[in-house]
């Protein structure tokens, strides 16, 4: 019998190396300047903060307050946030219409680049099967690190959105990657291109941007309002029926994503039902596996609470809704 790469692998069952992960209860501005003080050290010069800045009225994503806070306290000038255009007709198809949306949401505060806006750049795949270079915002060779500050929830396709989707498919331009991505060659179907071969490519992308910027690149999911719906979708996001958790952040991607997963797959049944009915039925997990297989980081992690001063979690999580697991 072929091993599932997109079944849920319990911890212990886990081999290879271990990140450092930490963890925040507080879903705030200050609990994000917090963690992201955690994981800033190697952003240096011109950074990019790679967020979903969501379409027209969307209930679900990060605050912009909060984000607003982050960068007054701890950017400065080389700062901004990093976008591309979408692949599907929409509120931000268009760079004209993006900015638009962009002013409807809030994100009026700081500079938004939005990278694909004067053409495209190729970056090299290492070790893929799908791509041998990925189509990126041109803009991106301006940025000397990236923050991927991402919304973790569901997806329509991919299953879960985290840190991966954030930059597979939110760095990959709106003409050129993400129909690569999407559609095979010949095809003009964002549809036609599921489950495990859709994460694998997903998880190509990244990998491209990701090596780009080597060591200076870090990574934050903040676990609010986790829709199984994509920030996509706007007002049309189904009602969030999953407990808010917190913000994890590494500056390890696979432990960011893997330990954001595990926060989910520790909830009660009927806490999780939905989200893991959405991330299953889309062979979401294999993001995961895949990123493992393309030496992408660890699965494996210590998880630093940083609410406890420091506490290293190595036996079980307190957390509202979530049921105590084991990490270590």
């Amino acid at each position: 019998m072929s091993e599932n790469k997109a079944a849920y692998v319990p911890y212990e069952k886990r081999t290879g190396g271990e990140s450092v992960v930490y963890f925040t209860r507080d879903l705030s501005a200050e609990g994000l300047i917090r963690i992201y003080r955690r994981v800033s050290a190697n952003l240096t010069g011109k950074l990019g903060v790679k967020l979903h800045t969501g379409e027209k009225h969307g209930p679900n994503i990060i605050p912009y307050t909060w984000v607003k806070q982050l960068f007054e306290s701890e950017l400065d000038d080389n700062a901004a946030i990093v976008e591309t255009n979408t692949y599907y007709e929409g509120d931000r198809y268009t760079t004209e219409q993006h900015r638009e949306t962009l002013k409807v949401n809030g994100w009026t505060f700081c500079p938004v680049d939005i990278m694909d806006e004067d053409g495209t750049e190729f970056l090299p795949v290492t070790g893929g099967k799908w791509f041998t270079e990925m189509s990126v915002g041109d803009h991106m060779k301006n940025y000397d690190s990236l923050l991927a500050l991402t919304h973790f929830k569901g997806h329509v396709q991919g299953g879960f959105g985290g840190s991966n989707k954030n930059l597979g498919i939110g760095c990959a331009d709106g003409r050129i990657g993400k129909k690569m991505i999407h559609t095979r060659e010949g095809s003009d179907d964002m549809w036609g291109i599921r489950e495990d071969e859709l994460m694998e490519r997903i998880s190509e992308s990244t990998k491209a941007t990701v090596d780009h910027f080597g060591k200076n690149i870090s990574f934050i999911n903040v676990m609010r309002n986790m829709s199984v719906s994509c920030d996509c979708e706007g007002v049309a996001a189904q009602p969030v029926v999953t407990p808010n958790v917190g913000i994890v952040a590494s500056l390890d991607i696979l432990a960011a994503d893997q330990a954001s997963i595990d926060m989910i797959y520790a909830m009660c049944e009927k806490d999780h039902k939905a989200l893991v009915e959405r991330i299953e039925t889309r062979h979401g997990l294999r993001q995961l596996s895949y990123m493992k297989e393309l030496g992408m980081g660890n699965d494996r992690y210590t998880l630093v609470d940083i609410d406890n001063d420091d506490a290293v979690i190595d036996a079980a999580i307190a957390v509202e809704g979530v049921k105590p697991f084991k990490l270590i």
